[in-house]
């Protein structure tokens, strides 16, 4: 397997620096940091014809989202969207330069959600909200972009499990669902597959940085056969939403994402696997400084669009 050649200069110039061990920094330094380079990476928004702050009023209280709508929103479609971070970083302003990018490539109209993060809100907190979201916004499309709309749940990494197990969760609530986009999503606090051996250090994401973050986002809950911590041990997914997998040739979570998709595939669920050769985790949001990876958002927009009109 060989890195984007482009991705490889960021390795070098990555594992020149000094390497961060987040056990021994505070949450407040880490989400500093997180944002920081968030905002480095998006210098250039892509504009669009509206952005709206809204507040879903859920039973745990207000929660935020933001809501973007592109100026050519042909595709009836509401894409409920879930940002990664390993559970503890990552807000809003984070993905907003990816969540625009997205709308704009979709045509579609995005929601983006705020949702709680650990360890200040252990699991099953990001669970129940992006749940409750879920539920809400299905019941009440209207509020975000009209009637006839298409409602699509999507997230990257973290985000992406967060997806999965709320589409997991609703799928015999009525609550009806073009498709489920999970990208790079983590499935659970093992790793131990062959990618994450090969790809778990040197690579962005540090397996044993992964491990300590499912340890701060899950607090005391010690069940990881959970089927909400760790997706892969659902014992029936029958009726679940077509799925669009996205995985990272170079990424320790690539086999268990790979694995999931078989597990769908299993209870008769229509997949499409999309891997992105040469890339690593969280490449989406590298966009504008290595542009081959947005040609992998033309290919979930082409497929998200045959979900939408086939929904």
């Amino acid at each position: 397997m060989t890195v984007h050649p482009q991705i490889q200069a960021l390795l070098i110039e990555s594992r020149a620096m000094p390497r961060l061990d987040p056990s021994t920094m505070s949450m407040s330094d880490r989400r500093r940091m997180f944002n920081e380079l968030a905002m480095n990476l998006w210098k250039q928004p892509t504009p669009m014809s509206e952005v709206v702050e809204i507040d879903l009023p859920l039973a745990s209280g207000p929660l935020r989202t933001r809501l973007y709508v592109p100026s050519d929103s042909e595709h009836r479609g509401l894409i409920l969207y879930f940002h990664g971070g390993s559970f503890v970083v990552g807000n809003l302003d984070t993905h907003d330069g990816l969540c625009r990018r997205l709308a704009a490539d979709t045509s579609m109209h995005l929601l983006a959600v705020d949702y709680r993060l650990a360890p200040e809100h252990p699991f099953p907190a990001a669970v129940t909200d992006a749940t409750d979201a879920l539920r809400y916004v299905a019941t009440h499309l209207e509020q975000f972009g009209g009637s006839g709309l298409r409602l699509i749940v999507m997230g990257d990494s973290a985000g992406a499990t967060l997806a999965a197990v709320a589409a997991a969760q609703v799928r015999h609530d009525h609550v009806k669902l073009a498709a489920q986009v999970l990208v790079y999503p983590t499935f659970g606090p093992e790793l131990l597959t062959a990618s994450a051996r090969e790809f778990g250090t040197g690579y962005f994401l540090e397996v044993d940085h992964l491990r300590y973050d499912y340890e701060q986002y899950l607090g005391t809950y010690t069940n990881h056969a959970d089927p909400r911590v760790t997706p892969l041990m659902n014992l029936d997914l029958s009726g679940s939403a077509p799925a669009i997998i996205v995985v990272a040739e170079c990424d320790p979570l690539r086999d268990e994402a790979v694995a999931y998709a078989g597990l769908l595939e299993h209870f008769g669920t229509p997949v499409e696997l999309l891997q992105a050769e040469g890339m690593i985790h969280g490449f989406l949001r590298l966009g504008e400084v290595v542009p081959d990876a947005f040609d992998i958002v033309d290919d979930i927009a082409r497929h998200l669009h045959r979900f939408v009109e086939s929904a």
